[in-house]
């Protein structure tokens, strides 16, 4: 018997080198080895400089295999995929009926979770940037909306449409999202239907002189570090679970191509969180006293304030700014500057793991990292040595179900 007789053979049919889609054929992968094992055929990345473009449905009529997994955006590739005789599973969202088993993210519930976030931050003013006659954003946007009506508070909304190719400057086009920034009550949470969209709305930010994250605080969808982690100030974002998208569509597929009908054939994944990061890293209140205060320990963590300090930013009494912040944050100005420090150290135990633990404290305002150890004890319940011990903890056990 020839070898790798009954290993099935899966085409996918999305640009793998975008981050989310890497990390979706990820989870197709654990899934794949799970059982067995599928020989899989992926799509060049798309540079036409290099003569590669990316695979398509269309391209694959004939083709030998058993399956697919693809990125099904128009009603073209849908008809394609139906002639294709095998079993095709999607993976997008632009489309609101493809007319094929499915498995995408949820996209309201991403809605939902970024406005969650927004009101955290004490915004009472939220705003939506997304795309016209985009399924995937339309849903975003509805969940957005319906979570802010849930706290009593309307949404503004700015839809672009695509832009065909055209003699047009990238400036001119951006003059209509200039106009809605500026239209804006301040401060205000904005969501952006994706993270390169995030990116361009932060530029615009900085080219209108607005303040971020103060007065226009911005959070993005996908995670995608090379945008998010590349810009100043770094962008918040909604992790879309693409790894378990990857996962449950595999496993669709799987039960397809046995020839059984999945229990569904739609599957929506949650979202699982937010990366919070300094495009969101602030905390927006109505009392004029409380934000200028509030806003001045973000933005000088690293130096050593005192209370005494802070007063000195505002023309009122200690008495009557404990007072404020207490009705306002539920807590004290030292309370909340310790709070602010303590995840900063967070942030920085997760992206420098070997960073000297005195190193930490100064940047975070610290006077010693004695004084760290018991502020990060008493408001976690674990010393910062703990708290870098369950991070690598949880990366390891992260890696090790990636690469089932």
């Amino acid at each position: 018997m020839p070898p790798h007789k009954n290993i099935k053979r899966v085409a996918l049919t999305f640009p793998i080198a975008v981050p989310w889609m890497a990390h979706c054929v990820r989870g197709i992968v654990s899934y794949s080895q799970e059982h067995g094992g599928w020989n899989l055929f992926t799509s060049p990345p798309t540079l036409s400089s290099s003569q590669e473009l990316s695979l398509t449905i269309r391209e694959l009529n004939g083709w030998p295999g058993d399956g697919v997994v693809s990125l099904i955006t128009d009603p073209a590739e849908c008809r394609d995929a139906q002639e294709l005789g095998i079993p095709v599973v999607s993976v997008s969202g632009t489309l609101e009926n493809p007319g094929l088993p499915r498995v995408m993210s949820d996209q309201s519930a991403i809605g939902r979770l970024a406005a969650t976030h927004l009101l955290s931050c004490g915004f009472r003013h939220l705003a939506f940037y997304g795309l016209q006659n985009t399924w995937y954003a339309l849903l975003r946007r509805r969940g957005f909306e319906a979570r802010a009506k849930e706290a009593g508070i309307e949404c503004s909304f700015f839809e672009e449409a695509p832009h065909p190719e055209s003699p047009i400057s990238w400036q001119k086009r951006l003059k209509p999202l200039d106009r809605w920034l500026k239209s804006l009550k301040k401060p205000v949470g904005i969501m952006a239907v994706h993270d390169y969209r995030a990116r361009v709305m932060l530029e615009e930010c900085h080219f209108l002189k607005l303040n971020i994250p103060h007065e226009v605080a911005i959070i993005g969808v996908d995670n995608n570090t090379i945008v998010c982690e590349n810009c100043q100030p770094t962008l918040s974002s909604i992790s879309r679970n693409p790894w378990r998208t990857g996962y449950e569509a595999a496993k669709m597929l799987d039960q397809l191509m046995a020839g059984k009908r999945p229990e569904s054939l739609e599957i929506l994944v949650p979202p699982d969180g937010v990366v919070v990061r300094r495009s969101t890293d602030t905390i927006a209140v109505d009392n004029a006293h409380v934000s200028t205060v509030a806003r001045y320990m973000h933005d000088n963590l690293s130096k050593n304030l005192t209370v005494e300090y802070v007063l000195k930013q505002v023309p009122i009494s200690r008495r009557l700014l404990e007072k404020l912040f207490r009705g306002h944050l539920g807590c004290s100005p030292h309370d909340y500057l310790c709070r602010l420090r303590v995840e900063k150290v967070k942030d920085l135990l997760a992206a420098v793991p070997r960073k000297k633990m005195q190193t930490i404290a100064k940047e975070c305002g610290f006077a010693t990292p004695d004084r760290m150890r018991l502020v990060f004890s008493q408001l976690t319940g674990m010393n910062p040595t703990q708290y870098r011990q369950m991070l690598a903890a949880n990366k390891t056990e992260k890696v090790a179900i990636e690469g089932m």
